[in-house]
């Protein structure tokens, strides 16, 4: 006996034909992070470090950690129903799923099917975004380009990253850095919370060894010999990574400022991406911003890479810390080496 073809969820109509870049906006965030934390007294217990070595270099305390048998579209998909609910717009009528991250749940299918099949955004196209750490900003611009584009009203772009699967925690100066988390944004022509006014990207391969995994690709296979070499761990040199973040901090909000004639006054907000403390405050130095103006949150969840970004807007969102009529600078830098920066305008009451 032949079934019914179930019928499709009822889905949002947008008006059609291309919009501006400028009218697109943000209409909601969520965010989602693991219950186990992994303090800084833990990591004293694995390797030669302290508390107060770990603060003094890059002023984190703690950070969250995949539960056993815990995934990456877990995560995600946590962070994409809350952001969903925050917008009021149903999975039904979500046209596209993007899901940036270095750390997919395996290497086929992308990480963007599973998180759709879990929130049942089942009329929705998807693919992944890897640009480890920027990879938020450049699945930001590619779901913000889709909608311009006329040809889909709205899309969820998720940040979601589990480093801790890529650390050697037998090394001390990478192993105090990294934990895992997630942050979600849904795009949409219509009024929402905020208007991306601008975005820019770019990527530098010249400095594609600065931050690499050397194994588990063409290049090196995976192997015996990987492993017994540790290669399927992440690498960075930290001496040349922190020089060109702070210089790309700094140089993205002033560039994103000349390009929409505005005074670093006139920007109330910087979330930069949360690689460490020191970074941070060497660009709101170089900037000469106060540090209630440049916002931080790493002392509770490391360096969450494609993560950071979503999380820390949610939670300056949470912390009242973001008002109407504001402008925000989100900024990032990553392996690549890429680099990404926006300009969020939120709406007035």
């Amino acid at each position: 006996m032949k079934h019914p073809s179930p019928q499709a969820p009822a889905r949002a109509e947008h008006p059609r034909g291309p919009v501006a870049l400028s009218h697109v906006s943000l209409l909601g965030i969520g965010s989602s992070v693991p219950e186990r934390r992994l303090t800084n007294a833990d990591l004293a217990r694995l390797v030669d470090t302290s508390d107060e070595w770990i603060r003094t270099r890059t002023g984190i305390g703690e950070r969250r950690i995949l539960a056993e048998g815990q995934v990456t579209s877990d995560l995600g998909a946590e962070a994409a129903r809350r952001a969903l609910a925050n917008s009021g717009i149903a999975p039904e009528a979500i046209d596209v799923v993007l899901v940036a991250t270095a750390t997919p749940d395996q290497p086929v299918p992308c990480t963007a099917a599973f998180v759709q099949e879990k929130i049942g955004a089942r009329n929705a196209m998807g693919f992944d975004v890897d640009a480890g750490c920027t990879g938020f900003l450049y699945a930001l611009q590619v779901g913000r380009a889709l909608i311009a584009s006329g040809a889909y009203g709205n899309a969820l772009v998720i940040g979601a990253d589990a480093l801790s699967l890529l650390t050697d925690y037998q090394s001390r100066e990478t192993c105090v850095l990294f934990g895992d988390a997630a942050g979600a944004v849904v795009l949409g022509r219509e009024r929402g919370r905020a208007r991306i006014t601008d975005m820019q990207l770019g990527l530098d391969g010249r400095g594609a060894h600065l931050i690499q995994v050397v194994a588990g690709g063409t290049a090196r296979p995976t192997s015996a010999e990987t492993v017994a070499a540790r290669e399927q761990y992440l690498r960075m040199n930290g001496r040349e990574v922190f020089r060109f973040a702070v210089d790309k901090l700094a140089g993205l909000t002033r560039e994103l400022c000349a390009r929409n004639q505005l005074e670093l006054d006139d920007i109330d907000l910087v979330i930069p991406h949360q690689a460490n403390g020191r970074i941070l405050d060497a660009a709101a130095s170089a900037l000469e911003l106060p540090p209630e103006r440049m916002f931080c949150n790493i002392e509770h969840y490391g360096n969450t890479s494609a993560a950071t970004i979503p999380l820390a807007l949610d939670e300056a969102l949470r912390q009242g810390r973001i008002g109407a009529g504001q402008r925000l600078i989100l900024a990032a830098f990553g392996a690549g080496l890429a680099w990404g920066g926006a300009l969020l305008e939120f709406e007035a009451d």
